[in-house]
């Protein structure tokens, strides 16, 4: 058979019209083989159609997978909350300061001769800290009580003449003026007797200044000045610094909303800032649980400073270990006075916080967890005072909180809110 072609005039290229046709069957032949290999055996549909049907399981064979059962109830602990009378008490925060921090000044000019303590060290009152150079001071308290005799003498003869002139003008052998001139010389000798003596107490005065001592027990910081130096004089140069650490002052500067805050508790019993002084303030360190320390107000500030718009509040409180040091960020809280008969209490560390505010995890109906808001009271110990948000029936989580999601259905463990509280964290 001969293949059609299409011609051109003047017998030009003839395409051939099967070719086209050829090469869509090889490249079809190819691709049923390319099938065949990704798929060696025949699809069976009537094995496919026919249902499967699982064989019982027999005795002391394994159930379904785990993996395919129902996932069970988590187990968390929960407490109701403890209902008990809780005093009110303000809370504040503050500074430790020195009682006394004093600069150890040379009140007479020379050398510095000897330091005798460490940096940082503790001292008591009265111990030798520097010396500086005697010499010249030792020589000034010799020549002072060297002019206390020399008036001491110039007095005694003047005693001694005055009487005797006085006797020898009852008999016409001496004159009124040489009487009054032996009076004078007494007076002048009292005087100067006087005189020297001040001088020797000034001059015993300059030599115990040559001695600076400590004026109080205290830590000693580190010399300012060496061995060597001239001190003292008109420079006033401070050769180191005394710090008394027992007591020590806890003070806070109040905002405006914080005194108004307190004036209001204090209101409600008839009481004023004057009635603060004197009443104990529990203090503590900003890593310590509680309020482990204890003092008293001793001074409250007579009006709001206007520089910085603050009321500042001042306690005492032994502190013979060193616990609190001078700078040291502190905890304060303040009794007020009233006793909230029946307030709610939960341990602390169950509390949560996200951008709403504080929060609980509840165990409601049905056993489902549930994320519940509430306002906060002051802390007990370890305790917090719920003020709104809490019911006393309410089964609070207080442990295992990543198993308690909201929403979820838990098996609740009630436990015991002193164990929750005694296992807590500081």
């Amino acid at each position: 058979m001969s293949v059609p072609t299409l011609g051109r005039p003047n017998g030009e290229v003839a395409v051939n019209l099967y070719v086209p046709i050829a090469l869509s069957v090889i490249v079809g032949i190819a691709a049923g083989y390319g099938a065949a290999k990704t798929y060696p055996r025949p699809f069976n549909m009537a094995a496919a159609a026919e249902p499967k049907i699982p064989a019982p399981p027999s005795a002391g064979s394994a159930q379904m997978p785990a993996q395919f059962s129902p996932q069970a109830n988590q187990s968390v602990p929960v407490i109701k909350p403890r209902s008990q009378s809780v005093s009110s008490y303000a809370e504040i925060t503050g500074n430790a300061a020195a009682v006394n921090a004093v600069k150890l000044v040379a009140r007479v000019e020379g050398y510095l001769e000897k330091i005798h303590y460490e940096d940082g060290q503790f001292v008591k009152k009265g111990d030798l800290l520097f010396t500086i150079q005697q010499d010249q001071y030792k020589d000034q308290l010799q020549q002072a009580q060297a002019q206390v005799l020399a008036a001491q003498a110039q007095l005694a003869h003047a005693k001694v003449e005055l009487p005797r002139y006085t006797a020898l003008v009852k008999k016409d052998a001496a004159t009124q003026t040489e009487v009054d001139h032996w009076y004078y010389e007494r007076a002048t000798a009292e005087a100067q007797v006087l005189g020297a003596q001040a001088q020797v107490s000034l001059a015993k005065l300059n030599l115990g200044y040559t001695e600076v001592r400590a004026p109080f027990d205290g830590i000693v910081g580190k010399h300012l000045v060496d061995p060597g130096n001239v001190v003292g004089g008109t420079q006033q140069s401070a050769l180191a610094e005394i710090t008394q650490l027992d007591p020590i002052y806890v003070v806070a500067n109040l905002s405006e909303q914080e005194v108004l805050k307190i004036r209001a508790n204090l209101n409600q019993h008839r009481l004023t800032f004057e009635d603060l002084r004197k009443v104990p303030v529990d203090v503590a360190l900003s890593d310590q649980t509680g309020f482990p320390l204890q003092g008293t107000i001793e001074y409250v500030s007579p009006g709001i400073d206007p520089s910085t718009g603050t009321l500042l509040v001042r306690g005492i409180l032994a502190n013979a270990d060193r616990t609190l040091l001078p700078g040291f960020f502190v905890k304060m809280r303040l009794p007020m006075g009233r006793v909230d008969r029946n307030a709610l209490l939960v341990p602390d560390s169950a509390l949560q916080a996200d951008q709403g505010g504080r929060y609980l995890l509840i165990v409601g109906k049905d056993d489902v967890v549930e994320q519940r808001y509430v306002q906060l009271g002051q802390l007990d110990g370890t305790l917090r005072v719920i003020t709104s948000g809490l019911k006393p029936e309410d089964r609070v989580v207080v442990g295992e909180l990543w198993r308690a999601t909201p929403g979820t259905k838990v098996t609740p463990q009630l436990t015991s809110i002193e164990a929750t509280s005694a296992g807590a964290k500081p």
